[in-house]
C-alpha cells in the first residue's frame, strides 16, 4: 500500500492547515517542514514518509480546493483581529488618561460630555480633511459628545512642523484651538509651518510668543508618547479613533461613528 495512504485523517487535516496558513502568512518553507513533521507523526506504522510525495499530495489537494487557502486566510485574519481587540482593551484601560484626558489635546464639542471620541489625525491627511465634516456633524447633533483631537503627524516634516505650531497655539489659546484646527485642516493646500503660523496669527496669536512656545520640549515629548500609544493600539494611519473601549480605523463616515458612539453610551 502506498505510504501516503497510511496518513490518518487528523494528520492530513493538520498538515493541510499548516501548509495553508504557511502560504497565507508568507512562510511556505516553514509550513512545508512543519507539515512533513506532522505527517511523519501521523503515519500509522511510524514509517518515515517521503517529503516530496507528501508535498505533492497537499499541493494537488490545494490546487483542486483553493478555497481552503481563503478559508485559512479568513480564519487567520479573524484570529489576529480578535487578539488585537483584546490587546487594545488592555491598552485603553492602562492608558486611559493619556488617551482621553491629555492636557495637550484639543477638545471640541462639550468638554464635559459623558461620551468621548478621540481622533488621531495628521494635518496633511486627505481622509482627515474629508472627515472634518463628520466631527462637526457629530458634535452638532450630540450636545453630550466630547471630541478629543490628538495630533499624530506621520506624513512627513511638513506635518510635524505644522503640528508643532498647532500645539504651541493650543498652549497659548486653548479656547481658540477648535477654530485653528478647522482653519488649518479645512484649508486649501498643504499644511506647513508657515501656513500654520499664518492661521495662528489670524486668530490673535503674537508671533514672537508663538515661536517661543514652539521650542517647548513638552511638545516633542508629547509626540513621542502619542507615537508609542498609537503603536500599542496598532494605529498606523489617519484618521483613527478611540470610542469607548474600541479602536476604529479609517474614515468610515459619520453614520458608523455615530453607531460606535451610541454603543459606547450603552456601555456606560
Amino acid at each position: 500500500m502506498n505510504k501516503a495512504i497510511l496518513l490518518g485523517t487528523t494528520g492530513v487535516a493538520a498538515a493541510l492547515a499548516m501548509l495553508a496558513f504557511g502560504f497565507v502568512t508568507g512562510n511556505p518553507q516553514t509550513a512545508k517542514a512543519d507539515t512533513v513533521q506532522i505527517v511523519q507523526t501521523a503515519s500509522s506504522d511510524g514509517t518515515k514518509i517521503d517529503r516530496a510525495e507528501v508535498e505533492g499530495i497537499i499541493r494537488d489537494y490545494l490546487l483542486k480546493n483553493p478555497e481552503v487557502l481563503l478559508e485559512a486566510q479568513g480564519a487567520l485574519e479573524a484570529k489576529q483581529k480578535e487578539e488585537q481587540r483584546i490587546a487594545s482593551l488592555g491598552v485603553i484601560k492602562n492608558a486611559k488618561d493619556e488617551i482621553f484626558n491629555s492636557s495637550f489635546d484639543g477638545v471640541v464639542g462639550n468638554p464635559n460630555g459623558k461620551v468621548t471620541i478621540v481622533e488621531f489625525y495628521d494635518y496633511n491627511c486627505g481622509f482627515c480633511k474629508r472627515a472634518i465634516d463628520d466631527m462637526r456633524g457629530l458634535t452638532k447633533a450630540d450636545p453630550d459628545l466630547r471630541f478629543v483631537l490628538k495630533e499624530f503627524p506621520i506624513l512627513g516634516p511638513d506635518s510635524q512642523k505644522a503640528s508643532v505650531v498647532s500645539m504651541a497655539f493650543h498652549l497659548m489659546k486653548p479656547e481658540k484651538y477648535g477654530e485653528f484646527h478647522n482653519a488649518l485642516l479645512g484649508g486649501q493646500g498643504r499644511a506647513t509651518e508657515a501656513a500654520a503660523i499664518k492661521v495662528a496669527l489670524s486668530l490673535g496669536a503674537d508671533e514672537a510668543t508663538l515661536r517661543e512656545k514652539m521650542k517647548d520640549p513638552s511638545i516633542t515629548q508629547t509626540f513621542s508618547k502619542t507615537y508609542e500609544l498609537a503603536n500599542k493600539l496598532a494605529i498606523t494611519g489617519t484618521p483613527s479613533y478611540v470610542v469607548g473601549n474600541e479602536v476604529v480605523f479609517g474614515a468610515l463616515g459619520r453614520e458608523v461613528l455615530a453607531e460606535k458612539i451610541e454603543a459606547a453610551k450603552a456601555a456606560l
